[in-house]
């Protein structure tokens, strides 16, 4: 009976990603990816885990990415510029329903690893050839996009238009809506890290798809949890062991490190930690009986697709 479960189970999980129909009005928040940079499956990975994906019994997933919609304004900004953008905007255009809008009204970059930025290649002249597209980055995220190619010549082309953003300081990209960046630490080869908080619809959203530890970090992610209203949080790994080399080279909060960490949170407040970001190797991705201990233990699970309704209709 309990391999039938699981048999069921993972049938249910097979199911390709909904596409969900995005509210007609007012402000929504849509997950348009929650694997790692490399996306399920992954590259030149054989192991069960991807074999699910390459032989259709799992679904594919794109990097992290999320989108904040306004209906009213017809307006839509994006976290990250993932590999997949193109398909992660053509997924977005059909859940709102636009027909005649080919470019985000912004693009909020956190770092430069592969899985976060390299989407902009998408809007130059090789392909889109976009008009100037808000993309807001940090200082050193802004320079390593101004100075080194291809990024530079986006910027030449005019097909974006880089806008400095600076840690604690809040932009408006629209009337009642505000983003504010801050740093965590990270392997910040080329880039400094940003998280973000978001300030839409009366609700407050957190998003730190990387981090190298909580403890490394100096705030405290527990009481940034109480401050918001939904918290995407970084789960690449979902346990230590979980890669063949020594993950301390890698270092990114254990989904099993946060768990314990959040334990003690009243319902409420857990239920606002949504995983994401996974690695190909995290059995969030591909085995349901993993996420279903997860979220009986009061956390959710990011899923590609989904939508979250943040202001009223």
């Amino acid at each position: 009976m309990r391999h039938l479960s699981f048999f069921i189970l993972l049938l249910l999980s097979c199911t390709p990603p909904r596409i969900t129909p995005l509210p007609r009005k007012g402000l929504s928040l849509a997950v348009l990816g929650v694997a790692q940079d490399g996306g399920y499956p992954h590259a030149g990975c054989q192991r069960n885990c991807c074999r699910l994906a390459w032989s259709g019994r799992q679904p594919e997933r794109y990097p992290a990415c999320l989108a904040l919609v306004d209906h009213d304004s017809r307006k839509a900004w994006i976290f990250e510029a993932t590999p997949a953008y193109t398909a992660q905007w053509e997924r977005l255009m059909e859940m709102t329903g636009w027909t005649d809008k080919n470019v985000p009204d912004g693009i909020f970059l956190t770092h430069a690893h592969i899985g976060h930025y390299t989407g902009l290649m998408y809007l130059g002249r090789e392909a889109l050839g976009a008009k100037a597209v808000p993309v807001y980055a940090l200082p050193r995220m802004k320079n390593y996009l101004e100075t080194n190619g291809p990024w530079s010549q986006l910027a030449g082309l005019k097909n974006i238009e880089i806008r400095r953003l600076l840690p604690d300081s809040a932009a408006a990209p629209a009337p009642g809506i505000r983003v504010i960046p801050f740093t965590v630490p990270h392997r910040d080869e080329y880039s400094e890290t940003a998280g973000y908080h978001v300030e839409a619809g009366g609700k407050r959203i957190l998003f730190i798809p990387d981090i190298d530890k909580w403890e490394k970090w100096e705030r405290d992610i527990v009481a940034e949890i109480q401050r918001a209203d939904l918290a995407f949080l970084d789960a690449t790994f979902y346990k230590n062991g979980e890669l063949q080399r020594d993950m301390r080279e890698i270092p990114h909060p254990f989904v099993e490190e946060s768990m314990r960490l959040f334990e003690n949170l009243p319902a409420a407040e857990k239920a606002k930690v949504h995983f994401i970001h996974f690695n190909h190797t995290n059995p969030l991705l591909w085995n349901p009986d993993e996420v279903k201990a997860v979220e009986t233990r009061g956390f959710r699970v990011a899923r590609q697709g989904e939508v979250i309704q943040l202001s009223a209709q």
